[in-house]
């Protein structure tokens, strides 16, 4: 089990006990800056096997640091046929390359929203705003690519230009950003110093910048790293751009000439990069089914119209799905039955039987 950084547990703990109900022994391999969580983890494991009379090595902690890296060293080792990963594209794809293993990854993916028509625009766009603030976006299925076609969009008070949309949008976040009860506890902190570098280089991303990031504090932790979301506008053609993971509150605002266009670039990002969640926002049946159809053969799950307590984050109710295994941000379903099944085989023996 090769571990990441952000959610350490809820990403390894699957994986993990999936391979001791099979019967498999488990090397527990934390990402180098968050070993505790999954420490604790297996210490309290290692109690329970030694409680049950089993050895408490049938599960074990393999820790290693930034200047002395063994993922690749176990993940090559003849012995080891069963790998679970969450974390890059590049080093999930080599995983999958691995010759004689059992793989299941979690890779990145480019998540987008589609607004084409809305009830109540300041519904939407709170509801939005939440989702790409929550943990400063370092959520799997966090949003990244806003669409919005420059016609602009309908609501039941009237169409709105896309300008006004924007503005709408950013002064979403800013007002949850500025609050001092709630800012600081939906961003939480930026858990890596890179991403920290990535916000900040953001600015130079070619486009009308929305709303810039800035530092905020909070007030338990006063040196937390608090990054608020940037959000900046690029056009349709920018696909290199946009066509790439960018991880952490980076948002971007992707004017489009159509909802038809809007449909077909957030496929497009899913099946060539990978997605695990889609927003969508449409009053429209046959939009609707549009989308319906058209994310379903990226394998994207879609959340239509959105608001309130509920977050295009949350992939599913009272469970996950995780990644749909069916484009390149993954290739396993936590609820699919392979994600078990796949972990063990079975071997028959036979001998004749006198009569």
């Amino acid at each position: 089990m090769i571990g990441c950084a952000t959610f350490p547990t809820w990403n390894s703990v699957p994986g993990l006990y999936a391979n001791l109900v099979t019967g498999n022994t488990a090397i527990v391999k934390p990402h180098p800056k968050a070993v505790l969580p999954m420490a604790i983890v297996v210490a309290e494991i290692q109690k329970v096997l030694a409680e049950q009379g089993f050895d408490p090595n049938v599960c074990q902690l393999a820790v290693d640091t930034p200047d002395h890296l063994i993922a690749k060293e176990l993940a090559e080792h003849p012995e080891v046929k069963l790998i679970d990963f969450t974390g890059n594209s590049e080093f999930g794809s080599y995983l999958e390359r691995l010759e004689n293993k059992v793989v299941f990854t979690e890779k990145t993916g480019v998540n987008s929203i589609i607004i084409d028509s809305v009830e109540d625009i300041e519904k939407a766009v709170q509801n939005v705003a939440f989702s790409v603030s929550l943990y400063s976006g370092q959520m799997c299925t966090a949003p990244q690519n806003i669409f919005i076609p420059q016609s602009g969009v309908k609501t039941n008070g009237g169409s709105l230009s896309f300008d006004v949309v924007a503005t709408r949008f950013t002064e979403a976040i800013a007002a949850l950003a500025d609050n001092p009860k709630a800012g600081p506890h939906v961003l939480g902190a930026i858990q890596n110093k890179d991403t920290l570098t990535r916000v900040k280089e953001a600015n130079n991303i070619p486009g009308k910048v929305w709303l810039a990031s800035k530092t905020i504090e909070n007030p338990m932790f006063k040196n937390a790293r608090i990054a608020t979301p940037v959000v900046i506008e690029v056009s349709a053609d920018e696909k290199g751009v946009f066509g790439k993971e960018l991880f952490g509150p980076i948002v971007l605002l992707i004017k489009t000439s159509s909802t038809d266009e809007s449909i077909a670039l957030a496929q497009e990002m899913a099946m060539k990069h990978g997605a695990i969640s889609c927003g969508a926002y449409t009053t429209d049946l046959e939009v609707k089914e549009q989308i319906k159809d058209e994310m379903s053969m990226a394998a994207t799950p879609v959340s239509f119209n959105l608001t309130g307590g509920i977050y295009v984050n949350q992939n599913a109710g009272f469970s996950d799905f995780h990644v749909s295994g069916g484009n390149p941000a993954g290739n396993a379903s936590f609820t699919n039955p392979e994600f078990v099944v796949k972990r063990f085989t079975w071997v028959g023996f036979r001998e004749p039987v006198a009569l």
